[in-house]
Formats: C-alpha cells, sequence, structure tokens
C-alpha cells in the first residue's frame, strides 16, 4: 500500500522579490517525498489561499523578507478561516523578529524557520504534524 504524499503550497507573499530560500525549502522537501507546488513570487493572501484550495494541499509554507509577515500571515489565516479550509497546516519563515513569532502563533502559524535553520527541521516538523 502506498502511502500518501503530503502536499505542500509554498508561496512568497507580498512584494519582496526574493526567493532563494523558498527555492531551498521546496528542494528539501521535494527530496523528502513530499510533493511540492510553488506559486512564484508576489502573491496576495487571496491568491494564496484560493491555490491551497484548489490544490488540495496538506500544508501552506511561506516565505517573507519585506517585514510584511504581521500582515500577510494572520491574512492567510484569516482567509483560510471563511474558507473552512483551516485544517490546512501554515508554517512560516523568512527575516521575523524574535519579538514578532508569539503574535504570529497566536494568529495560528503553527511554526516559524528563521535563517539557518537547517530544512531537516522543516520537513520533520511538517512530517509529524500534517494531519
Amino acid at each position: 500500500m502506498t502511502k500518501k504524499k503530503i502536499r505542500v503550497l509554498a508561496a512568497k507573499p507580498g512584494l519582496d522579490g526574493h526567493d532563494r530560500g523558498i527555492k531551498v525549502i521546496c528542494y528539501a522537501l521535494r527530496d523528502a517525498g513530499m510533493e511540492v507546488i510553488y506559486t512564484g513570487l508576489r502573491q496576495t493572501p487571496e491568491q494564496i489561499v484560493h491555490a491551497a484550495i484548489q490544490e488540495g494541499v496538506d500544508v501552506i509554507a511561506m516565505s517573507v523578507l519585506s517585514g510584511a509577515h504581521d500582515y500577510l500571515f494572520p491574512r492567510v489565516m484569516e482567509l483560510l478561516e471563511e474558507a473552512g479550509a483551516s485544517d490546512i497546516l501554515v508554517i512560516g519563515g523568512g527575516i521575523i523578529p524574535e519579538e514578532d513569532i508569539p503574535g504570529l502563533k497566536k494568529a495560528g502559524i503553527r511554526a516559524i524557520f528563521g535563517p539557518g535553520t537547517p530544512t531537516s527541521a522543516t520537513v520533520r516538523f511538517i512530517e509529524e504534524n500534517v494531519r
């Protein structure tokens, strides 16, 4: 019997134009046996949620380097709730100050992975937390 692959939507919300980090994560998740859909740069929260629902993903992984995480990440969570898709695991990464992390977790972001986090830690977190 084959195990269902974990499906991950990787997204760069907002106007951030730097995508090297999210691409590294995409490759690591793919190499770990996950199915990865990368939306590309400059996605709105609405586009991210629409794509996640349309693709039937288990996880949304977002990366922000622009400092707009305090708006963008919670907005994605609000839209998932409105769409009845709050069972999707949502994680974030990028340049996010430590003092912002509790608020993001309170909004429903399950984990934040900062610069230098081994990709194996992200893989392990997803594997242990997908319902």
